[in-house]
């Protein structure tokens, strides 16, 4: 049965994971069957009432929020099939990334390249265009092989290359803008091991290598850690084995201690006494020591990330990241900022999808981040120039000022998606402020 919370003065506000975006749904509900959803959202255009699909409020943007209905999918998290000749597997859309990866592991399988975290739910990493690094293996929505789209008018629709194909190729990264995505189904292979290598670099050595770092690496990225010359470097690639995992101690040391329990007190310093801040992240950038492990995908590509942060990535042209993270780097440099989070640098090969960020073009990101209650716009603000300089395009769910007019100009199939939208949904019940300012009316 349908759970169903309704709103009132006082009760039903609703925060992010970062807290920086607010909402107060008319009413909340948890449909446990696609049919219950069904009669929902028909419902809802019945009495007016906009409707927004969640998932656990990773997103940065108001791409969720809402003041009609608001879908939660906690009921709506089976694993539904699992194809091992067609190496597919088909999940619920409120699945979440964590459940989904250890069940694959238990059946022997992965998908192929994955995010940073994995507490997202599937529709909602896949919809705002969920990413992590790879030279040849792209953002999670580009392994979608197929997907059903709850739409306004009550029709469930099956998307592929081969059923609705011009929806499926808008619908991947969709922004919840199109209806409500019920399940998705997913390329997934054989499990395989990853071996790990982090180690310190040189700011000017990381990027004077940097093209030499990706063609050589499945998976590469790093971080620089602003008012220091200093990055930290991580390498993924295919391993044979034995399967190494960290040691219980040392990847405590790294990954809970230093890389959270340290680093959340470190931030707590740093907001309050903001001139600490270039001695912290002078001490921080050579806190984390070389390491080698090897170990099943998810846990090498993912991380704990209990120390709450806000954040804006921008995907560039992948010829002029190494140029714009200069500028980003002189900007801090010379200006009063004080920034206490590292900046994040990762790679995407191109892909076919409308909205990706990398559609067309090879690309590489930029992320910066700052901890959770420290004032970000001056800071973002300076790097969001930078980015757009370069003709940058702006993650779907992390902060960002663009609105419709320049994302029109950034993405050549921009028309090809909002003529879809258009056709699916002219009464834009799928809508908010957001992709009011994102997708124009």
């Amino acid at each position: 049965m349908t759970r169903t919370h309704t709103g009132g003065p006082g009760m039903g506000v609703r925060r992010n994971w970062a807290g920086n975006v607010t909402a107060r749904p008319a009413r909340e509900v948890s449909p446990a069957s696609v049919e219950e959803l069904t009669g929902i959202v028909r419902r809802a255009a019945e009495e007016g009432l906009k409707v927004k699909p969640v998932g656990t409020g990773h997103s940065f943007t108001a791409t969720a929020a809402t003041d009609g209905v608001l879908v939660r999918p906690d009921l709506l998290t089976s694993i539904r099939d699992i194809d091992r000749d067609a190496g597919t597997v088909t999940v619920a859309a409120g699945t979440p990334l964590k459940r989904l990866n250890a069940a694959l592991a238990r059946e022997g399988l992965s998908l192929t390249n994955m995010g940073d975290i994995m507490e997202q739910t599937v529709a909602g990493a896949t919809s705002t265009g969920t990413h992590g690094t790879g030279r040849d293996s792209a953002s999670m929505a580009a392994q979608i092989l197929a997907l059903e789209l709850l739409t306004a008018d009550g029709s469930l629709l099956r998307c592929s290359e081969r059923e609705n194909p011009e929806i499926f190729a808008v619908a991947r990264i969709g922004l919840g803008a199109l209806g409500v995505i019920t399940s998705v189904t997913l390329a997934v292979e054989p499990l395989f091991l990853l071996t790990a290598r982090e180690e310190p670099m040189a700011f000017d050595r990381v990027t004077a290598e940097f093209d030499q770092h990706v063609a050589e690496n499945e998976h590469f990225e790093f971080y620089w850690f602003p008012h220091t010359g200093n990055c930290t470097t991580k390498r993924n690639n295919r391993s044979l084995g034995p399967a190494a995992p960290p040691g219980r101690v040392g990847a405590w040391i790294d990954d809970e201690f230093l890389s959270n329990g340290v680093f959340q007190a470190a931030c707590l310093l740093g907001r309050a006494v903001p001139a600490t801040i270039p001695a912290i992240a002078r001490i921080s950038s050579r806190a984390l020591s070389a390491r080698t492990y090897t170990d099943i995908p998810y846990k090498v590509f993912t991380s704990p990330r209990r120390v709450r942060f806000v954040e804006m990535e921008y995907a560039l042209p992948r010829e002029a990241v190494v140029g714009a993270l200069r500028e980003v780097k002189a900007m801090v440099d010379r200006s009063p900022l004080r920034v206490g989070f590292p900046v994040e640098i990762r790679t995407a090969p191109a892909d076919d999808i409308a909205l990706s960020t990398a559609s067309g073009r090879e690309s590489a990101y930029i992320a910066v981040h700052l901890f959770r209650g420290t004032p970000y716009r001056a800071y973002f603000s300076a790097v969001e120039r930078i980015m757009t300089a370069h003709g940058g395009r702006p993650h779907w769910g992390k902060i960002h000022t663009r609105d419709a007019a320049y994302l029109s100009e950034a993405y050549p199939r921009f028309g090809e998606f909002t003529a879809v939208r258009d056709r699916l949904d002219p009464d834009r019940l799928f809508g908010n402020d957001y992709l009011r300012r994102v997708l124009g009316d």
